[in-house]
């Protein structure tokens, strides 16, 4: 099966499953499930449960075991997305190529869609560990989203990029930053899938973690230079956001050419860890290719 193929199917059944999920209600709460949907099935690349699936199938763990947490970590992703979008934080008024959230229905439906989104993605994990043979297991998988999308992760990141705009920051404030923002939810998948496998202190392990940690690094310059250099119509979202409200970035310290090398390496690095998983490591090889082309 080629990698396109492969990552359609992936994604084909994670749309699948969160429509399932969240479905429209005709009752008095209904405009707050049309929000919730209209962000979260809005299309987008899924790369965040695609990962956990394709860590899954690499350590032999059965895909509806790790499914629910694949969606709830797309809703994570997806209410950050609605929240960051606000008129307090970024004030975008274009997310995936059509109105944000708080642009299509109101700022207020859209806070409560995201903590809907949020709320929904626990309750959806904690029923699936409550359902597993070996529930402790299944808690485990969640603490890991939890700390993951948290205060000393995604959320984490998010308050240093808030409290550096308009300031020079130095590279290891911008990557430590970049870590949290980016990178713990990108993590999370992979962390999800070793807790499944019971396979945390195994080799395997480090190989993934590593390869996760790389590509989430070289996700988020691809990012900054997109946002440098990027179509609006392409991406679907406002580029130059970056610019004009000031924020120090990759690009900003690098410049454009040096972070299109670092893109490169960092790429191949990733490959490199891949390579060590053998045939089994032939979808996160195309992966890591697939998010250095990207366009959007």
């Amino acid at each position: 099966m080629t990698f396109e193929r492969k990552l359609d199917d992936y994604v084909d059944e994670i749309n699948e499953n969160l429509d399932k999920l969240v479905v429209e209600k005709d009752n008095l709460q209904k405009d707050i499930y049309r929000a919730m949907r209209y962000s979260l099935l809005a299309g987008g690349k899924r790369i965040r449960p695609v990962i956990l699936l394709a860590c899954a199938e690499i350590l032999d763990v059965d895909k509806d075991t790790v499914m629910p947490f694949a969606c709830a970590i797309e809703m994570i992703h997806t209410y950050s997305l609605i929240h960051d979008d606000l008129p307090a934080l970024d004030n975008d008024e274009l997310r995936r190529g059509r109105n944000t959230c708080h642009i299509e229905f109101s700022e207020a439906l859209a806070i409560l869609a995201g903590d809907a989104l949020l709320n929904k993605a626990f309750e959806v994990m904690s029923k699936k560990a409550m359902d597993m043979e070996n529930p402790i297991r299944g808690l485990r998988m969640l603490h890991q989203v939890s700390v993951m999308s948290g205060t000393e992760g995604m959320i984490g990141g998010q308050i240093i990029d808030i409290q550096s705009e308009g300031k020079e920051v130095s590279k290891e404030v911008l990557e430590t930053m970049y870590r949290g923002k980016t990178g713990c939810l990108l993590k999370a998948p992979v962390l999800v899938a070793l807790e499944a496998a019971d396979c945390m202190e195994d080799e395997i392990a480090e190989i993934l973690i590593n390869y996760v940690e790389t590509i989430g690094v070289a996700f988020q310059i691809k990012d900054d230079i997109l946002d440098s250099i990027g179509d609006a119509r392409t991406l679907g979202k406002n580029t130059g956001r970056d610019v004009e409200k000031n924020k120090t970035t990759f690009v900003t310290i690098y410049g454009l050419e040096y972070c299109e090398n670092m893109l490169e390496e960092l790429t191949s690095k990733a490959i490199g860890y891949a390579e060590k998983l053998g045939e089994k490591g032939q979808f996160l090889k195309d992966l890591a290719v697939y998010l250095l082309k990207r366009e959007n």
